[in-house]
C-alpha cells in the first residue's frame, strides 16, 4: 500500500470558533457538521486539520498536540502572524489562543507552535530536521541555557521555569560572549511580555541597547529584536 493518510481529531469547546481562528490563520474550511456530533476539517495546501467539538470541554486542560512538518517555516510563521495582527490587532504570545515564533529549543528541532481555541498544540518543524541531529548540535554556556530555556517557555509552555532558568544562566555567566548576552535578554524581554511583566521587559530591553555588538552581529540578531520591540510596543498600547 501508498499514499496512505492519517489525520487525527483534535479536541475543542467551540467548532465555529476553531474555524474561525484557522481562516485568520489562512486556511480554508473545507467540511461543517454539527449532527450528530460536531466535526469540522480546514485546510492549508497540504495541512489539515480536523477537530470535533466537546460539551464542556475546558482549552486550558486539552493535551492534544500534533507535528506538522513543512519546506519553509519561516515563512509560514510570518504569514501565521500577519493574519493574527491583522484579527487581534497585536501578535497573541499568552494565553489561548496563542502563537511562539520560530525558535531553536535544547534537544529538539527549530520551529514554531501555535496554540489554538481548543488549547492544541501544533508543533510546526522543517521538514527533513530530526531530533537527532538537533541534540548533535555543540552548544555550551549561556548559550545552552537559552535552548534549554526556550524548551521549558516554548515546548512546554512553562513561562516561569524559563525565566528563572535564563536569570540563572546570566549570573553563571556573566563574562558570556556579547552576541549570547544580549540573545538572553531578548528572549527575557519576550517571556516577560507573556507574564506581563512590563518593567522587567522594559530592563531587559535596555540591556540588549546597551551591550556593544559588531556590525555583523547586529545584523545576526536584527529580526529577533525587532520581533521583541514589536511585543513589548504591542503590550504597552493595549
Amino acid at each position: 500500500m501508498a499514499n496512505e493518510r492519517t489525520y487525527a481529531i483534535l479536541p475543542c469547546r467551540d467548532i465555529d470558533e476553531c474555524i474561525s481562528f484557522y481562516e485568520t490563520l489562512g486556511f480554508k474550511k473545507t467540511y461543517r457538521q454539527i449532527r450528530p456530533n460536531p466535526y469540522a476539517t480546514v485546510a492549508l495546501e497540504d495541512i489539515q486539520i480536523h477537530f470535533g467539538g466537546i460539551e464542556g470541554f475546558k482549552p486550558e486542560d486539552s493535551y492534544g498536540s500534533v507535528i506538522i512538518a513543512v519546506p519553509d517555516p519561516d515563512s509560514l510563521y510570518r504569514a501565521f502572524a500577519a493574519g493574527l495582527r491583522k484579527t487581534y490587532g497585536k501578535l497573541p504570545v499568552a494565553g489561548i489562543p496563542r502563537i511562539l515564533r520560530p525558535r531553536k529549543q535544547y534537544g529538539t528541532v527549530r520551529g514554531f507552535t501555535v496554540i489554538d481555541p481548543g488549547g492544541n498544540w501544533l508543533r510546526i518543524s522543517k521538514l527533513g530536521d530530526t531530533e537527532q541531529e538537533a541534540t548533535s548540535e555543540k552548544v555550551e554556556g549561556l548559550a545552552q541555557i537559552i535552548n534549554v530555556a526556550a524548551r521549558l517557555g516554548d515546548a512546554h509552555g512553562d513561562e516561569a521555569l524559563a525565566l528563572k532558568t535564563l536569570e540563572n544562566g546570566l549570573a553563571r555567566f556573566p563574562e558570556a560572549a556579547a552576541i549570547e548576552r544580549v540573545r538572553a535578554y531578548l528572549y527575557r524581554a519576550e517571556l516577560a511580555v507573556r507574564t506581563n511583566n512590563a518593567d522587567l521587559a522594559q530592563s531587559s530591553l535596555a540591556l540588549v541597547k546597551s551591550i556593544e555588538l559588531t556590525a555583523i552581529e547586529r545584523e545576526m540578531i536584527a529580526d529577533e529584536l525587532d520581533h521583541v520591540t514589536t511585543l513589548v510596543s504591542e503590550r504597552e498600547t493595549r
